[in-house]
This record gives structure tokens, sequence and C-alpha cells, in this order.
């Protein structure tokens, strides 16, 4: 059992004027955080729409919300099918032949970002409809590192710029791919029709 060894009185002066000088933890947090919200990055605040006003009890016009053009174009693919019913059957089943692919195979980040837009850009221009896009299904892990770390990087990312300007506009539905077109390893993309 160890025992106190008591403060010498110019210890304890000391002590109490280091102790003058602390702030709380916790108003250093809520500091903090203030401050990074204050100095983070602009945040999408999600489509903007202009109301017109109205009355209680007034039915409402097609007029009555106007979206902004960009943000229609714009939409999320949230997990909605936005394409032919029929025609996705057929994709998710590998009915469905890609016109075109590309494969992003040992591309790094900052090569596979342009490739993959290029493409879909392309693709779109020479009237494409359903293109394959190829990233790799990634280990889970590497059985030689002691820290497991995330791997497949591209098959997290490439669904990301899918939903990017400027070619989110572009594409209809994006899908996992059917085992003979790749499985895990691969996407479709499904384009608009050309204006």
């Amino acid at each position: 059992m160890t025992r106190k060894r008591q403060l010498h009185p110019e210890e304890k002066t000391l002590w109490q004027q280091v102790a003058k000088t602390t702030v709380p933890l916790h108003s250093v947090r809520t500091r903090n955080v203030q401050h990074a919200e204050t100095t983070s990055s602009k945040v999408y605040e999600g489509p903007k729409f202009t109301v017109q006003p109205f009355q209680v009890g007034q039915r409402s016009s097609e007029n009555s919300v106007k979206a902004l053009p960009a943000v229609t174009q714009t939409k999320p693919n949230n997990g909605s099918i936005r394409m032919d019913q029929k025609a996705f059957g057929r994709m998710k089943k590998g009915k469905l032949g890609p016109e075109a692919r590309i494969d992003l195979h040992g591309m790094t980040l900052d090569q596979a970002h342009p490739e993959l837009a290029q493409f879909i850009l392309t693709s779109y221009a020479q009237g494409l409809r359903l293109v394959l896009v190829i990233t790799g299904k990634g280990h889970q892990y590497d059985p030689y590192n002691p820290v497991p770390l995330r791997r497949g990087i591209l098959k997290r990312q490439v669904p990301l710029w899918l939903r990017m300007p400027p070619i989110n506009t572009l594409i209809l539905q994006t899908s996992e791919a059917h085992t003979r077109h790749g499985g895990r390893g691969a996407y479709y993309v499904y384009l608009a029709r050309r204006r």
C-alpha cells in the first residue's frame, strides 16, 4: 500500500496557480464543436422550391410548386427503379447483354474516375443504353497485414461517382451485374435515351 506524500507549501502554491489557468474539458469540447460547425464546408441542402402563396382550403394547381430545372435532372437514384420494369427484370437476370464495357482493374482512383466519366459520356453520345463497368470484387483483407484494412476501393467508389454530376443526369439505373457479366465485381449502368 502506497502512502500519499504531503505537498510542500511551494508545491501547493504552484499547483493553485496552474489550476487557475485550466479550462474544464467539457467547455473545450463544446467550443471545438461550435468552431467545427462554423468552419465546415458547404453542405448540399437538397432541392430548392418556389412555392406560390395560397389560402387554407384552396386546391393546389400544377403551377403551385415549381422545382428548379437542374434539381429535377440531378435527382439521386435512391434504390427505386427508374427504367422500364420489364427491361430491369431482364437486365438483373443477365438476359440483356451490355453494349460496351470498361475494366477499371489495376487503376488508381485518380486514373479510374476520369476514365469512367469519359466512358459514360462517350457511350451516351453513341446512343448506347446498357454498359458494364467492371471494378473487381476487391479482397476483404490482406493475410500478411496485421491491421485489417478494407479492400475493394473501386467497388465502393464507382457507385458514388455514378451519382455525381455531370454523368448522373445521363444514367437511369445502376445495378450490380449478373454472375454471367461479373457479379459482385461489376455494375450495369443503364443510360437514358439520347436527346
